[in-house]
């Protein structure tokens, strides 16, 4: 021993105090405290003196390079020896070995303990990603974790444990949501029905508010409930949302409620003294997919779609498809299948299909296939398509967008397809039908959209004040009835006025309105002055710096800007709920499906500021 190392029961030489020694006591002390020096020590030569450029580890003699730091030594104990100060446990006082910690160890610390900041973060996973709680009982989770924090004696928390730290997560957040539309002028709703994979019904309820905190405005979308529900009855319909609202305390509150237009859900609106949006969105697809078949590309649609599915069903004619692709100098990338419920993707599936038409024919004319080939006309009918449907997936995307989308684009959006679905003189047949078709349709379904509601929407949105998107004739109907609204809104928030005495005959002016309507009526002035902003501003931006000058009309703003242009935010409602409700977790209760579904969405706002 005296020719190699100094182990723990002799000497040690301390590496950050070159010219001392201490003894098994004092390593034990400088180890507690995460020193180094109680971790390497130095060789001792034959005359008894140490070579101070190399050190040995304790644990495991392995030997360093020693110039005087210490990165490579730290580097070490934390990749090989991170429990090392576990041996010295027995020598320091119990309420030391109570008090470490994994942070402690790991080299930082931690102003909880670690065991709690783990089942929070895994809680918080769980939430925001929608995964099941069985998750925790994955050894291979457990595996990563105890890698990650060093510790191979980690457990994870059990699913008892997380499902009651998920049921508090779930209460403060709802409190939170619970004081945002408490804090809120105006509500509107959207709602919509879903089916799980159980075959189980459920309503979704999402609420939309204008927050008004230090002077911005800011649009909060968020969902308010998952509902199960016994079916779609005109009467459940009527009954569920009114719960919602009384639930949530904002049935006084609430301004419209955007659903798709189905039977039912137009019934119940009928039934409740909200304003009911449709969902131009739901309007606009129903009208594209009539106006194809009128267009007469159903034949060419359906070839398309088998050419697809010849590629999308089998790996090896993918293989091929992408080995013309890369000979051609063209990226590689799938064709894709449309499907009636995803928007645009049959206009998806034609463009990625003309795009990679030759590497497409290409392949297919070295494969054996049944299929019946595109003619050239139709290929060129199909082209044609894809251009006159290029408006059609702009106003999809501009009302479906990620972004929240109020309704005062609606009408806009529709005089925006009017111009572009005008037929004209170069239009063959198949488009001339299908522009025919697509305007007379169109017309019908957006006769059932509450107009009057749209147009105080537009006129109140400093983009489209000039109400362009409406014959001139109609224009000034709108102000009149603006003018109308901004008398009730005077007269509802007005202070009383003094009592004056009796005012002379001379002195009324016949061609002057009262002091009250002259202020409505400059107050509507001003605003009709302002000049109107881009189509690419934020309308709830404007009226945030302008609210001060008109203090009556940025109510109105907040009022109807605050309603949604389409149901799409059920839609993206819907979809979470798949990830949560899958068949390995059929079996959820409504209630958990209720917490998680709002959970996750609640959770990736705030993720999202």
């Amino acid at each position: 021993m005296r020719n190699h190392f100094i182990s723990a029961h002799f000497v040690i030489h301390r590496l950050d105090d070159t010219d001392g020694f201490i003894n098994m006591e004092q390593w034990n002390e400088a180890a507690a405290r995460g020193v180094l020096g109680g971790k390497f020590f130095f060789q001792m030569q034959p005359d008894g003196s140490f070579n101070k450029s190399v050190v040995f580890c304790l644990f495991c003699q392995k030997q360093f390079a020693y110039h005087r730091n210490n990165s490579t030594l730290r580097y070490h104990l934390n990749a090989k020896h991170p429990f090392a100060n576990d041996a010295d446990d027995a020598s320091r006082p119990a309420t030391s070995r109570q008090q470490r910690r994994i942070g402690d160890i790991i080299g930082f610390r931690t102003s909880e303990s670690t065991s709690e900041k783990l089942t929070t973060s895994i809680v918080n996973w769980i939430a925001l990603d929608c995964r099941p709680l069985s998750i925790v009982e994955d050894k291979g989770l457990e595996k990563v974790l105890q890698i990650a924090t060093c510790n191979p004696t980690l457990k994870l928390p059990c699913r008892d444990a997380i499902s009651d730290i998920l049921q508090q997560m779930y209460d403060t957040e709802k409190l939170l949501k619970f004081d945002a539309l408490k804090n809120a002028q105006f509500v509107a709703l959207t709602g919509d029905y879903w089916s799980s994979v159980r075959d189980e019904i459920y309503v979704g309820v999402t609420a939309h508010i204008v927050d008004v905190t230090n002077g911005t405005w800011h649009l909060q979308s968020f969902i308010a409930t998952v509902l199960n529900t016994d079916s779609r009855h005109v009467e459940n319909c009527h009954e569920e949302f009114l719960s919602v609202a009384e639930a949530w305390g904002i049935r006084q509150k609430i301004t419209t409620i955007g659903t798709e237009s189905a039977p039912n859900t137009v019934a119940a609106e009928k039934r409740l003294q909200f304003q009911h949006v449709p969902c131009i969105a739901h309007i606009l697809q129903s009208t594209i997919a009539v106006s194809l078949f009128e267009g007469g590309f159903n034949g060419a649609l359906i070839k398309c779609r088998k050419i697809v599915a010849h590629f999308k069903h089998s790996p090896e004619n993918t293989e091929e498809l992408y080995q013309e692709q890369s000979r051609l100098g063209q990226e590689n990338e799938p064709l894709v299948q449309d499907v009636s419920t995803r928007w645009n993707s049959t206009l998806d599936m034609v463009a990625r299909l003309l795009k990679n038409q030759e590497a497409v024919f290409t392949a297919l004319d070295k494969q054996k296939h049944a299929l019946n080939m595109l003619t050239p006309s139709e290929i060129l009918q199909l082209q044609k398509m894809a251009i006159v449907l290029e408006p059609c997936r702009f106003v999809s995307e501009l009302l479906g967008g990620e972004t929240f989308v109020p309704c005062s684009v609606v009408l806009p959006a529709l005089c925006h397809l009017q111009h572009a679905m005008e037929v004209s003189d170069d239009d063959p047949d198949c488009i001339a039908k299908f522009k025919t078709a697509f305007a007379k349709d169109l017309s019908r379904r957006a006769a059932t959209l509450n107009h009057e509601w749209l147009k105080m929407a537009a006129v109140l949105d400093p983009r489209f004040k000039d109400l362009k998107c409406l014959k001139r004739g109609e224009r000034e109907e709108v102000w009149t009835r603006l003018e109308v609204l901004l008398q009730e809104q005077f007269d509802g928030t007005a202070a009383p006025e003094p009592r004056k005495k009796k005012r002379l005959l001379s002195s009324f002016d016949s061609e002057s309105d009262s002091d009250e309507e002259a202020q409505w009526i400059g107050a509507l002035k001003l605003y009709r002055s302002e000049i109107s902003i881009s189509e690419t501003d934020c309308p709830l931006h404007w009226w945030a710096g302008r609210a001060a000058t008109h203090p009556e009309l940025s109510v109105l703003a907040r009022k109807y800007l605050s309603s949604p242009a389409t149901s799409v935010p059920c839609e993206r409602l819907f979809s979470l709920a798949g990830h949560v409700v899958t068949k390995k977790r059929a079996v959820l209760s409504a209630a958990n499906v209720n917490r998680l579904v709002c959970l996750s969405n609640w959770l990736k706002d705030k993720e999202n500021k």
